[in-house]
């Protein structure tokens, strides 16, 4: 009995990675608006009651695809600041790789283009700070308590920080891709010389 469980729990748990994997591919190349559920259940030969299983609506879909795409960017991130041989080295490694995340034509449109759009702007706002705010809060903690940054109020420059990056995956996302390399490297230099400006 329990080894039928098990099976029918892994059979599900892959069910539901293969519904998410086939959301991204749609969501990504084709949109919110221009996804349904049916053709997600079509791209792994299921039921729409096999999708209707996992997530009660299109946009419960999404919200695990945006979930999905925000943890795997904001533990990217963390890692590769965790690199750094020092707290400012730290967030200048941290601020690049969510940079390149952003230039990715997957995450940058789910998350910063259809993600506003999906949600609409109030709850997309408070999904970007369930999933980033903690991260930035936690590099600028460690900015100041490492004498990094002259004392300045920690709410407050991680605020302004968590904006600024905000408009980074903005214009990143919205870019061609042409022109990302010189729109990532404005970005990274202006923010940088800006929290530089911070420095004790």
């Amino acid at each position: 009995m329990s080894t039928a469980k098990s099976r029918r729990e892994e059979f599900s748990e892959a069910t539901r990675a293969a519904l998410l994997d086939a959301a991204t591919k749609r969501f990504a190349e084709l949109g919110f608006s221009g996804t349904s559920l049916e053709d997600v259940a079509a791209d792994i030969r299921a039921s729409r009651g096999a999708v209707y299983h996992h997530f009660s609506s299109k946009r419960a879909l999404f919200e695990a695809v945006f979930a999905r795409l925000e943890t795997n960017a904001v533990d990217a991130a963390a890692k590769a600041g965790a690199l750094g041989a020092n707290a400012w080295e730290s967030a200048l490694l941290a601020l690049d790789e969510f940079l390149e995340q952003c230039c990715d034509p997957v995450y940058g449109r789910i998350v910063w283009l259809e993600g506003p759009l999906a949600l609409g702007w109030a709850c997309w706002i408070e999904e970007e700070q369930k999933y980033a705010y903690g991260m930035v809060e936690s590099f600028v903690r460690a900015l100041l308590e490492s004498g990094a940054l002259a004392p300045v109020p920690l709410e407050t420059t991680t605020q302004l920080a968590f904006g600024m990056l905000g408009a980074a995956g903005q214009a990143l996302a919205g870019a061609a891709a042409d022109d990302q390399p010189r729109i990532k490297a404005e970005y990274r230099d202006v923010m940088s010389r800006m929290l530089a400006g911070l420095r004790a």
